[in-house]
């Protein structure tokens, strides 16, 4: 049975990673793989999960199941940062720990697909896992532009998309800190977005993946808050793997919104039953490490102090690389106003393989950049190396 088969495409990235590793000039730049970086190219464990994860040693007393929900405990520290107030909406907000923003996505998907929906509306480019995930579940995906040319959102797009959508539609919405364009919504933009979808009836999905790492905590909560004070039904999928480093461990959670307290509690018991038949339970050490963080004010304030310092340094590579002005025929000057670790460059596969072969810089071939690999030390390099095979 199993020589039926096709063989798949290698995963392109970690294709890259290989390549990146097995080049030996001193000089090269990775700008693949979607993790932060400092500025000496590390990807170090947060002071605050070290100290976490010490306590947790000292003081976990079992390894026993927790069951399909996860650390209810982690879910429900963590659910203030990510949606403020509206947390406490008369128990119509509750969710789960998933493995991962990626398993978070996926319950979502699931979800929906479960509960009948008849097209989910998804603007692209997106992070290429969305679609691999909507095509697995066998969803009906319907695309629309996300981005205008001079780096700003397509909001006439989306209008359109969401101007043919109804209550049996869902829309999949970025966050925050857009993978792999790095264009987010404004304020003023969530807003309408907001309206449209109350207009619609259409279910929201939020991914949000990267909170903290645009303007801010609080500031790349805005789109979230405002589209659920504004809806009746919502599901955001969340990811601690970027704003607390814990890429390895896969750590995520998954927020449900019922129209009221007794929808809630139906959608919870679909979403444990799929999270059962999927992966049981998620894994512990990550999520009790965040929990252990945000139940200490002191550990708390480490952990933003630090996730500042990054938002910090994405900020300055973008700032720089807006100065550089243009690159051969790449204007870079739009990077600047972008936000989070990721962009998109105008570049053909062919000149990303000049790139990779003839200065030794590591990117993907659609031309997503990760702003993170690059530093003060080597962002003139990259720009001299960018004009060479644009110019």
């Amino acid at each position: 049975m199993l020589d039926r088969l096709d063989q798949q495409p290698a995963d392109a990235l970690l294709a890259l990673i290989k390549m990146y590793e097995a080049d030996t000039r001193p000089d090269k730049i990775d700008l693949g793989v979607g993790v932060y970086r400092t500025a000496d190219g590390g990807t170090p464990v947060f002071r605050a999960i070290k100290q976490a994860e010490k306590r947790l040693v000292d003081t976990q007393g079992t390894k026993a199941y927790l069951g399909p929900e996860g650390d209810m405990g982690f879910v429900r520290a963590l659910m203030p940062h990510v949606l403020g107030d509206a947390g406490n909406r008369d128990g119509r907000i509750d969710g789960m720990q998933t493995p991962g923003g990626t398993g978070a996505v996926r319950l979502a998907v699931a979800l929906a697909q479960k509960a009948g929906v008849r097209n989910l509306l998804m603007g692209v480019p997106s992070w290429p896992n969305h679609k691999q995930i909507l095509d697995d579940c066998g969803v009906t995906t319907v695309t629309f532009d996300h981005a205008c040319e001079d780096g700003s959102a397509d909001m006439g797009a989306l209008r359109e998309a969401l101007g043919k959508a109804g209550k049996d539609d869902a829309v999949l919405l970025h966050g925050a800190c857009h993978n792999p364009t790095g264009v987010d919504y404004t304020n003023e933009q969530w807003d309408e977005i907001a309206d449209l979808l109350g207009e619609t009836g259409a279910l929201p999905i939020i991914d949000l993946a990267y909170q903290g790492l645009g303007d801010g905590m609080e500031e790349d909560a805005y789109g979230v808050r405002k589209v659920i004070a504004s809806v009746p039904e919502a599901l955001v999928a969340y990811s601690c793997d970027k704003n607390f480093g814990l890429y390895r461990d896969r750590v995520g959670a998954l927020y449900v919104m019922g129209a009221n307290a007794d929808e809630t509690v139906r959608i919870m018991s679909n979403a444990a039953s799929l999270a059962r038949a999927n992966w049981s339970m998620p894994p512990d050490h990550g999520g009790a490490s965040v929990r252990l963080i945000l139940e200490d004010e002191d550990l708390t304030a480490d952990w933003l102090d630090e996730l500042a310092s990054m938002r910090e340094r994405i900020g300055a590579v973008r700032a720089k690389l807006a100065e550089a002005g243009t690159a051969g025929a790449v204007d870079l000057t739009k990077l600047g106003a972008q936000k989070g670790m990721f962009a998109m460059l105008p570049v053909s596969k062919e000149q990303v393989e000049r790139l990779r072969k003839d200065h030794g810089v590591y990117m993907a071939g659609s031309g997503r950049i990760n702003v993170a690999g690059l530093t003060m030390g080597n962002i003139d390099a990259f720009v001299a190396a960018l004009a060479d095979v644009t110019g």
